[in-house]
């Protein structure tokens, strides 16, 4: 019997399960790291802790899972996207990683905007210029540190560094790639015309697989490490969300999941390129060789519940904690027996300004509508509510880009409330389900890691054999319509106050 290993290396720790073929859990082991902020707004981290790590979850994981070396047939590597990795020539880290969620490089897509223009950088790279992606950190480095920049040698991304010092070899995937504003994501390749007008070297670039594709294998250094066997096939693997789509199914027209975490993602499958040319979500090559995904991020999610909850209810958290349970289970207790609407409240959930589909750094959360009637609990269906109108808005987005789905997945904290799922069925007019595996990236990458090493023929025969739905959640005739009239006004209040939420940013306040 063969067994896979996927390895995600995600912002606060690196997480390696390894599955047996059935996408059954053998053994788990998470390892975390830090996260530096040098400046307001910066954020790095050191390549070195994601390689420590991964190191120390695969000895374990090979320790306490009893199964032999020779046994595991393919890894597969997941990651958090957009960060930058520079190497020398001898392979050492040049400086540390800027991550995905580092905002410093404002300027720089500014100057790539206008060296490439906003409609062809769109039509190439299926996105606008963005701070979290990295071809505005490689211009940051080069401007800003030009004796680091000087001894480049080779770019590379977070996960893609971990499969360099597995395997010595310099490659990336196509999903990952997406993620940087330098591929041409319609064609699935570098593109010369942004290299060129960003002046970036084409020979620092890795090569690029699709992330079902064997990229190389493990080294005799890393095998002793690690307890692994040396030439353990390593496959191309994928961005975190890529990686989630696999591993939750999502891998054929009509499919979609959406993930309330920190962040609020919406993922749908599509087998053609699909790009919205105002730039509102993103169009990114799927794990899927051939497809491609639209995805939208929404900043504050399950951030805008973890807030109030950290503000407001620490009654509840000290009650679930002498209780053994999660604080949540009760707040969504209380909220279940509140009507649509809130009592007529609403809540923008723009806590840190807004990517999908606003584009707005600069918008805030609100409550519109506060009254003396209105109890916290309240004020949290209403969060969760305006969290789910945030998805609606995205939805929306898809719909009008002709990105149809019938099946929605729900993932992430978020994903785990019947409550939450409840408002995403009834909003979006469809079932959603969860699946039963709750080890997404991870085995989406251990999926890819298979078809790498024969053990399936597709991507889609991976999933069918790993991937297991869990309970479904169908929509409440006559909900959609009284959450109708809450959407429209919700939608309405971002328009209204739009200007006003640029006064607000312009204004400083004094002690």
């Amino acid at each position: 019997m063969g067994f896979l290993i996927g390895v995600d290396i995600g912002t606060s720790s690196v997480k390696t399960v390894l599955f047996d073929a059935k996408g059954g859990v053998v053994s788990s082991h998470t390892a975390a790291y830090e996260m530096f902020q040098p400046q307001n707004g910066w954020a790095e981290q050191n390549p070195e802790d994601w390689w420590n790590a991964t190191v120390d979850t695969l000895k374990k994981v090979m320790q306490t899972s009893g199964v032999p070396a020779e046994d595991i047939k393919g890894i597969g590597l997941s990651g958090q996207m957009h960060g930058l990795v520079l190497l020398n020539k001898a392979g050492h880290v040049l400086r540390p990683s800027i991550i995905w969620c580092d905002g410093r490089t404002v300027a720089e897509c500014e100057d790539i905007t206008s060296l490439i223009g906003r409609e062809r950088l769109i039509e190439i790279s299926a996105n606008p210029a963005l701070p979290g992606f990295t071809a505005s950190k490689i211009l940051w480095v080069r401007k800003n540190e030009p004796w680091i920049y000087e001894k480049a040698a080779n770019i590379l991304l977070p996960k893609d560094y971990i499969r360099y010092k597995l395997t010595g070899e310099f490659a990336t995937d196509v999903s990952d790639a997406s993620g940087m504003n330098l591929l041409d994501v319609p064609k699935r390749r570098w593109s010369d015309e942004i290299l060129k007008e960003l002046q970036i070297d084409k020979a620092l670039m890795p090569g690029m697989y699709e992330s079902c594709e064997v990229t190389g294998g493990v080294s005799k250094a890393a095998a002793a490490l690690t307890g692994l066997a040396e030439g353990t096939v390593v496959v191309g693997g994928a961005g975190d969300n890529a990686a989630a789509a696999v591993g939750t199914g999502v891998v054929k027209t009509g499919k979609a999941f959406t993930t309330v975490g920190t962040s609020g993602v919406i993922l749908a499958h599509t087998d053609e390129v699909r790009i919205d040319p105002r730039g509102r979500v993103h169009t990114f090559c799927h794990a899927v060789p051939g497809k491609w995904t639209v995805m939208s991020c929404s900043l504050a999610a399950g951030l805008s519940l973890k807030w109030f909850r950290d503000q407001f209810c620490t009654a509840e958290t000290e009650t679930a904690k002498g209780m053994g349970k999660d604080p949540y289970e009760l707040m969504n207790a209380q909220i279940d027996r509140l009507p649509i609407g809130a009592n007529k409240l609403v809540y923008l959930p723009y806590l840190m300004g807004e990517r999908s589909p606003l584009l707005d750094a600069d918008a805030r959360g609100v409550f519109f509508g506060l009254s003396a009637i209105h109890t916290k609990y309240d004020m949290m269906r209403a969060v969760m509510e305006g969290v789910t109108f945030s998805q609606r808005n995205n939805l929306d987005v898809f719909r009008e880009m002709g990105v149809s789905f019938s099946e929605m997945i729900a993932t992430g904290g978020g994903g785990r409330s019947a409550v939450w799922r409840q408002m995403l069925a009834d909003v979006y007019d469809f079932e959603v389900s969860t699946v039963q595996s709750k080890e997404g990236p991870a085995l989406g990458a251990a999926i890819l890691a298979g078809v790498g090493a024969g053990l399936f023929s597709s991507v889609p025969e991976g999933c069918d054999a790993c991937v297991h739905k869990g309970t479904t959640q169908n929509s409440i005739d006559g909900n959609l319509m009284e959450y109708d009239k809450f959407y429209k006004l919700y939608l309405k209040l971002y328009q209204d106050l739009e200007e006003d939420f640029k006064i607000l940013a312009g204004i400083s306040c004094r002690m």
